[in-house]
């Protein structure tokens, strides 16, 4: 009889042979929830001593049905699909993967910006037109000793600092929880939003989705930005108010945007973000490599299973409300 209950109710991944693995070598069973339907998914944790999501969420009723469970994991980085007051109030543990895919959202994030700056997409389609010029694609600014600007400076965008300084940027960053210090040792400048969305010619996104940084990305600020500035954001979907993006490329009040996140996703097909030459939009596939891929499932499973068992979590999310109540 397995020692304890691995729930997972939502996975991106066809295969669970990892998932398997590292629940059932310590002695566990996995369950797997059959749909995202708040029931299915009642269902599913009802015995499980841990809690494992990809993109559902983990709402207070889910949470409330898991009356043995001890740790929740997001398999990534961000946690908004988990009611974290609600499992802190049940006093379960809340878990994410922050030390995984640096490189890969980092790279996403330079192949976005040299993408639109170099007008690589705009070009394909010329030539698979027929159309052998460059024509109508310029402006094209060279980017040595341009700015790029980092909205948010944890671990990600550190990396992304480093690699876009080797392309010759000055970085400017706004992180309100970042000491000055931290950026000026790394050749970065700290600044206000105001300033940074003024100054940069790419203002890259890499802050968590909470409700101060919900929409950080609007009318205003939009206008804020150079009519040259490109926006991209590889971090999450409702950072950036959608409506408002479409009328800033629709009207150009920004040259262009890269986004790997969307609000809803995947996208309604009427989205009119869709109809604009000037954007690029990939699959929320910045994360993803096959090193981090199976990285990313064994250290979520991991704490899934440290914590089943009655173990702390590595990367504990609500470590400050548990240890204060």
């Amino acid at each position: 009889m397995a020692k304890f209950k691995v729930a997972l109710v939502h996975t991106i991944f066809p295969k669970l042979d990892i998932e398997h693995e590292e629940v059932e070598k310590a002695g566990g069973e996995l369950v797997v929830a059959r749909d995202q339907t708040e029931e299915e998914m009642i269902k599913a944790v009802k015995d499980a001593d841990a809690v494992v999501t990809t993109y559902a969420e983990v709402t207070e009723n889910i949470i409330n049905a898991a009356g043995k469970c001890r740790i929740i994991v997001r398999m990534g980085i961000g946690v908004n699909n988990i009611d974290i007051q609600a499992a802190t109030k049940r006093g379960i543990y809340v878990a994410n993967v922050p030390d995984y895919c640096f490189d890969e959202v980092s790279d996403h994030t330079l192949a976005l910006a040299l993408a639109l700056s170099r007008k690589i997409v705009v070009f394909n389609r010329k030539v698979r037109n027929n159309e052998w010029n460059f024509e109508g694609a310029t402006p094209i600014l060279a980017m040595r000793e341009q700015t790029f600007g980092l909205v948010g400076f944890g671990n990600i965008p550190k990396v992304v600092a480093n690699k876009v300084k080797v392309f010759g940027f000055n970085v400017l960053a706004y992180d309100p929880y970042v000491k000055l210090e931290t950026a000026e040792e790394m050749g970065v400048k700290l600044v206000d939003l105001e300033t940074l969305l003024k100054e940069s010619d790419f203002v890259s996104l890499h802050a968590p989705l909470t409700a101060e940084t919900e929409h950080i990305i609007n009318e205003r600020t939009l206008k804020l930005m150079k009519p040259t500035a490109f926006l991209i954001n590889t971090a999450r979907g409702p950072l950036v108010d959608e409506k408002a993006l479409y009328r800033a490329l629709k009207e150009k009040w920004i040259a262009g945007a890269g986004l790997d996140v969307l609000e809803q996703e995947p996208p309604a097909g009427d989205n009119p973000l869709l109809t604009l030459d000037n954007i690029i939009i990939t699959p929320h596939a910045a994360f993803t490599s096959d090193k981090a891929e199976v990285e990313l499932r064994r250290k979520a499973m991991q704490e899934a299973v440290r914590g089943a068992l009655g173990d702390k979590p590595r990367n504990w999310v609500n470590r400050k409300a548990m240890e204060s109540k």
